[in-house]
């Protein structure tokens, strides 16, 4: 390849290679080099099709930020299955539901298929010849746009995805790459960070004795599900652990757990802080322990912390005890601790247990040190996203691209970002599907699906060193005006900075000189050729670091008293996070539509939980139409009861509720992010989801609530299985 004005530094720095990493890499025997050797481009992979036989080939799962390694069963020509891949550390051969539904994301009939580009009569299809045209005259070497004028919004992203967008932006001397997470967890990383260190540690559930999650659903919608199944099944052979789990509304990982206790939202912190008034009662916790923690948590007695947190007070003294005569133990936070305007507090109060229980080095690791930070995933935030909409609604932005994310959709309603959106004069989109987002671009651009692209991709949980892991098509593409996200950016890099890029035919070639080119810091002794087969053949590389040290700050915290629910208010709103739909970016599969909710088996809709008591006393009955109305606004749903959750609770799940998003997502349910009040965490500035306050009210209407639950005795009115209560079967005899 022929990059004669480009040095070897800058040409590492366009792979993606700096650093210490860029050292290694230029020590290393590699024949693929600045002016040395062409790159040839991936044209069509070598076909072994015997009709009726599968083969399978690696790649990795895009479905969530997970990063699980995948398998794909492809029978003359077409991908019919997917399975976990056992060289992956994180899915171990393993694979989720969300995860099998990618062959139906892949296969969706509601894909686009052709650009979009908006004229005088809306959006109407035009070649690629167009779209490009439309790039450069906005985007291309004449283009103006200067430092923030221009901004790159994503969901996460990582891998050498991350690399060429950052790189693009650098060609308008930009930064600006905003990263948004409609279901942020910035503020427990913050607080984690600030008493261990690091803002997500490594969790060894199988070394605990006990783990205590403060509503974290490590089994359901959590940082890597997959992974912490197995590690559970681990957790749960002999010498059997123990796991308590405390939430307002049950989670997967409640309805899994020995102990469950409902809390009511908010009030975590303090019931951490009132089993940690109990725990320095032992001189071996609180050897050590700094005066102003010892004066904290004196105020958190067994009775005081019962009456604010609805826990009993022998149920605090028995946590406490199991964290005393069960070691080691592991303490986690999740989204029902953080989603509140003092959520850094509560969650570095939950954190604080950890080091007063001594668990760092045992059930809590530093993760490795990344050989490549520049792959590693930026993790989004809802501040972000509000810093974004501010420039926008002020003019200051003059071209925004998307890609992944679905802010029109997600984001609550006082933040206008729709609004402030039109306000930019030249939006892009990069989707698969069609979205509310991608709905008000000025261009849309039909993208690969992830079973038909190139990539790699760096989860942010890693158990076992560093996996950079590999994403390759396994089918040939579906619909022929589709193209790779890698490789768009590529032809716009290729007319902005032609010295750098020209010599790449593709993404595929961009991606494997990339590769190959940091194979000496792999420490692989292959020829290049099969260092490349290998790492496609596998679907990963990687790189075996070792944990780091945590460390152990014990930081005055004030810990505020939640505010009492009012009259005009009086219930605690909990939106639940559903493994399936996540922010609702899945809600096109029909699939995940129809799979069951874990907890409640409703498909197909949304609706709201009420405890049966709280129902009883309202004269609520299952599938009444309620208004669920809040300072902000309000929606209706049906009413499903519910024992799961704290009495002054309601819960709605997330992710339903689009006006676009194909036949399969638009007009079903309603969505709750509209109705979240703007209360934010004080520390951080985050979205408080978990803050909210709402008020039902009954309709007069009602529907019937439609679930795989209910009696399984009749059919058509004939009994067909006789049932016993628990007390009256004589179970030795029927065993």
């Amino acid at each position: 390849m022929t990059t004669s004005n480009l040095d070897r530094r800058d040409f590492l720095k366009v792979l993606g290679i700096s650093g210490a990493a860029a050292t290694l890499a230029g020590c290393g025997h590699t024949s693929i080099e600045s002016g040395v050797e062409e790159v040839i481009s991936y044209v069509h992979p070598q076909d072994f099709v015997v009709p009726g036989i599968g083969v399978f080939y690696a790649s990795t799962c895009a479905q969530c930020g997970s990063g699980c390694g995948i398998m794909g069963k492809v029978r003359e020509g077409r991908v019919l299955k997917l399975e976990g891949n056992p060289e992956s550390g994180i899915s171990g051969g393993k694979i989720c539901g969300l995860g099998q539904a990618g062959v139906q994301a892949h296969y969706n009939p509601d894909r686009l298929r052709t650009p979009m580009y908006q004229g005088e009569g809306g959006l109407i299809p035009v070649s690629w010849e167009k779209a490009h045209q439309i790039l450069e005259q906005r985007l291309g070497p004449n283009s103006s746009l200067k430092g923030e004028q221009i901004a790159f919004l994503t969901d996460r992203v990582s891998g050498h995805q991350r690399v060429l967008l950052e790189n693009f932006l650098e060609t308008f001397d930009s930064t600006h790459h905003v990263t948004y997470d409609a279901l942020s967890t910035a503020t427990g990383r913050a607080a984690t960070k600030a008493i261990l260190g690091a803002e997500q540690p490594l969790w060894n559930i199988h070394e605990a004795r006990l783990i205590l999650s403060f509503g974290n659903d490590f089994l359901g919608s959590g940082i890597s599900p997959v992974y912490m199944a197995r590690q559970y099944a681990l957790f749960r052979k002999a010498p059997r652990g123990t796991l308590i789990q405390i939430e307002p509304r049950m989670t997967l990982t409640g309805g899994n757990a020995d102990r469950w206790y409902p809390i009511k939202p908010g009030t975590e912190g303090i019931l951490a802080l009132g089993i940690a008034h109990d725990l320095l009662q032992h001189e071996e916790f609180s050897r050590g322990v700094p005066q102003e923690v010892l004066d904290l948590v004196k105020n958190y007695d067994r009775d005081a912390v019962s009456d604010i947190t609805g826990i009993g007070s022998d149920a605090v003294r028995l946590i406490a005890a199991q964290l005393w005569n069960n070691s080691p133990s592991l303490v986690i936070a999740g989204p029902s601790v953080e989603g509140h305007s003092y959520g850094f507090s509560n969650a570095a109060a939950v954190q604080l247990l950890n080091v007063i229980l001594g668990n760092r080095g045992k059930t809590m690791e530093g993760q490795s040190e990344h050989p490549f930070p520049q792959l590693t995933p930026t993790l989004g935030s809802y501040q972000a996203l509000a810093e974004l909409n501010q420039k926008m609604a002020a003019g200051q932005t003059q071209a925004l691209l998307i890609y992944g994310t679905n802010p029109v959709f997600t984001a609550p309603s006082h933040l206008p970002f729709a609004e402030s959106m039109s306000k930019v004069p030249f939006k892009v989109a990069f989707v698969t599907h069609m979205d509310e987002t991608a709905g008000q671009c000025d261009l849309i651009l039909p993208l690969l699906s992830a079973l038909e692209d190139f990539g790699t991709h760096v989860a942010e949980y890693q158990p076992n060193g560093v996996e950079v892991m590999l994403q390759q098509p396994l089918m040939e593409k579906l619909y022929p005006e589709s193209k790779g996200y890698g490789d768009i950016l590529l032809e716009v890099l290729k007319k902005r900075k032609p010295e750098a890029y020209a010599a790449f035919p593709d993404y595929y070639s961009y991606l494997k000189t990339a590769m190959v080119k940091a194979k000496p810091v792999f420490k692989v002794s292959d020829s290049d050729d099969h260092f490349w087969e290998d790492a496609l053949r596998n679907g990963l590389v990687k790189w075996d670091g070792k944990p780091t040290t945590l460390e152990a700050k014990l930081p005055a915290l004030t810990m505020p008293k939640p505010a009492e629910l009012t009259t005009d208010y009086p219930f605690y709103f909990v939106p639940s996070i559903r493994a399936d739909m996540r922010d609702g970016r899945h809600a096109y599969l029909p699939w995940l539509q129809e799979s069951p909710e874990t907890m409640t088996t409703v498909v197909w809709d949304s609706w709201v939980e009420i405890h049966p008591k709280t129902a009883e006393a309202m004269q609520i009955k299952e599938g009444d139409i309620l208004q669920i109305q809040s300072a902000t606004g309000s929606v209706r749903a049906k009413a499903y009861l519910f024992p799961g959750i704290q009495p002054d609770t309601v819960s709605m799940p997330l992710g339903q509720g689009h006006t676009q998003l194909g036949r399969f997502a638009t007009g079903v349910g309603v969505n709750p992010y509209k109705i979240l009040d703007p209360i934010f965490d004080g520390h951080t500035g985050e979205l408080a989801m978990h803050a909210t306050r709402v008020a039902l009210r009954k309709t007069g209407e009602h529907q019937m609530v439609v679930k795989d639950e209910g009696p399984t005795t009749l059919q058509n009115g004939q009994k067909l299985v006789a049932t016993l209560s628990a007390d009256q079967a004589k179970l030795s005899k029927e065993i």
